[in-house]
């Protein structure tokens, strides 16, 4: 059984997660989390397929015609939408269709972590314990190797136990055979997903080189770097707060991600209470709560 006062945190909103006035909206929503990714895949174009120019030029592909989407529509409309309100805003804006059969022309541009916070904002107006997770899989490898993602990760009280969902990669059958997934999305093996905690210390012990873990950045980003990102992305979700991808601990930006041997050794401690959240959940809280260079972010017009 877990621990109620970490069920209790999880249930709670962030600034990112809540949905204000569209939280009855919400919770009106289909609870079978099978239909509600279904649901929210509908809702949401992902800007790697939009970018995909044979695919956007396919009538036949997962979306449909995406020659309908207008010109003036942007690839990524992330920095648009970073919020569970805004994204949910904008889609009854343009549509107030909550369905799978919404128009390609009104869907949203968003990636992994806006796909997956919202879900966890529609989770938690049920008042279901939800989080999001950030870390590596080879579904979305491009080539060789694990890249960056964002799931999903909610507690059933039903079974008593946290399970994983991948609401971004819920497309339909053929396209899934496409990207090898042959387990279910909505109750995904744990092995099937690398924690940025277990990214990152692999690559410190070296079962995993540097080649095997890398952030869709531009350019691609390799090794421990992109381990270091995600880990942070990660401890920020564990703490209720699922910053955007422009964003990362100010101490890294300043020194290039040239970090001292204290400094590693910091992060050994951090990504090992990170293994077991649950478990370490107050270790974790503690160095949330007075470690702030951890916290203070630069990105956006934090420079």
């Amino acid at each position: 059984m877990e621990n109620n006062s970490v069920l209790d945190f999880y249930r709670n909103t962030s600034l990112f997660t809540d949905l204000g006035l569209y939280t009855a909206f919400a919770k009106n929503l289909s609870s079978d989390i099978e239909t509600l990714c279904s649901l929210l895949r509908h809702q949401i174009i992902h800007p790697f397929d939009l970018k995909d120019e044979e695919e956007r030029n396919d009538s036949n592909s997962f979306y449909g015609d995406m020659t309908k989407i207008p010109k003036t529509s942007l690839i990524y409309e992330n920095d648009l939408f970073p919020t569970a309100i805004a994204m949910m805003a904008e889609l009854l804006r343009r549509n107030s269709s909550f369905t799978i059969e919404r128009k390609i022309e009104d869907k949203i541009h968003v990636c992994c972590r806006e796909t997956s916070i919202l879900l966890i904002a529609i989770l938690k107006s049920k008042n279901i314990p939800a989080r999001t997770r950030c870390g590596f899989t080879h579904a979305v490898s491009e080539i060789d190797g694990a890249g960056d993602h964002w799931i999903v990760e909610y507690y059933n009280e039903i079974d008593n136990k946290w399970i994983l969902v991948d609401p971004t990669m819920c497309y339909d059958s053929e396209t899934l055979e496409y990207f090898h997934i042959d387990y279910p999305l909505v109750d995904m093996p744990r092995n099937q997903f690398i924690f940025a905690a277990d990214a990152y210390l692999g690559l410190r012990n070296g079962k995993y080189q540097a080649e095997d873990i890398y952030c869709f950045s531009n350019p691609k980003t390799f090794g421990i770097k992109a381990a270091i990102s995600e880990l942070f992305y990660d401890f920020h979700s564990l703490m209720n707060h699922e910053i955007l991808f422009c964003q990362s601990p100010k101490y890294l930006k300043d020194s290039n991600y040239e970090l001292t041997n204290d400094e590693y050794l910091e992060l050994d401690e951090l990504a090992r209470l990170m293994l077991d959240p649950n478990q370490n959940f107050d270790e974790l809280k503690h160095i949330w709560e007075n470690n702030e260079k951890f916290r203070i972010l630069s990105g956006g017009m934090n420079h």
